[in-house]
């Protein structure tokens, strides 16, 4: 059961470039040969790829080329007395060069910048399935026979919430109404009752907009204007 976690865990080291150079080697050793390691290796790219698009670049500070070169025995070795240090000086130090608290504390900005995106895409996302307005489409018997969902992003959607009696070779036509001086438009025609995305395009849309279904011949009505009995109608209105 720990294998997973784990396998997670060293997928992240890896592609945070947290690994040293033998641990890189066997890892990558070890991932030619296991499938759901290399599976996760990708799953750790994908999670990271907007965070390194977006991260800006640093470049290192000089104290660290100087650590760097003298690595490389190419600067002079400090003073003896720079090289002396109080016995808090060196706790400090050995905190501070602690290679495990820096995976760590890099692993865990990591998560946190994860979670962080993954939440704000969660919260976007349910922001755009909300509609921004409904209207409720009423029979003349004033019972609910579809709801019309309008959308932030111009997505107009019509649900229908019982069945609707549809004669042969007739069919459902959906109208909006936002200005009786330019009247009705149709923006959808259905054969039966069923979910349909409606066509807006470039219209109005706003609060207290009418939206009705007529009964209209099976290729629409020929004036373009509504010539069937309604079957529902409603105004929208603002979700709070």
């Amino acid at each position: 059961m720990t294998q997973e976690p784990n396998r997670e865990i060293r997928a992240g080291e890896y592609v945070l470039g947290l690994l040293d150079g033998a641990e890189r080697e066997a890892f990558e050793r070890q991932m030619a040969g296991d499938a759901k390691l290399d599976a996760a290796v990708v799953r750790w790219q994908e999670r990271l790829a907007p965070i390194d698009m977006i991260a800006p670049a640093l470049a290192p500070s000089a104290d660290l080329w100087q650590r760097i070169e003298r690595g490389l025995g190419r600067a002079p070795a400090a003073s003896p007395a720079a090289a002396r240090r109080t016995a808090l000086g060196a706790r400090l130090a050995r905190w501070w060069d602690n290679l495990w608290l820096w995976r760590g504390a890099a692993f865990a900005g990591a998560a946190a910048a994860i979670l962080l995106s993954v939440g704000l895409v969660a919260t976007l996302d349910r922001a755009r399935r909300q509609p921004v307005m409904v209207a409720v489409l009423l029979t003349d018997a004033n019972i609910a026979a579809a709801v019309v969902n309008t959308f932030a992003d111009g997505r107009v959607e019509l649900l229908p919430l019982q069945d609707i009696a549809v004669p042969q070779g007739r069919a459902l036509e959906i109208w909006t109404l936002w200005d009786r001086a330019a009247g009705p438009r149709s923006v959808g025609l259905i054969d039966r009752a069923r979910a349909v995305a409606l066509r807006l395009d470039d219209l109005p849309l706003g609060a207290d907009q009418l939206f009705e279904i007529t009964v209209e011949p099976a290729a629409g009505s020929p004036t373009g204007r509504p010539t069937g009995p309604i079957v529902a109608k409603g105004l929208t209105a603002r979700r709070l």
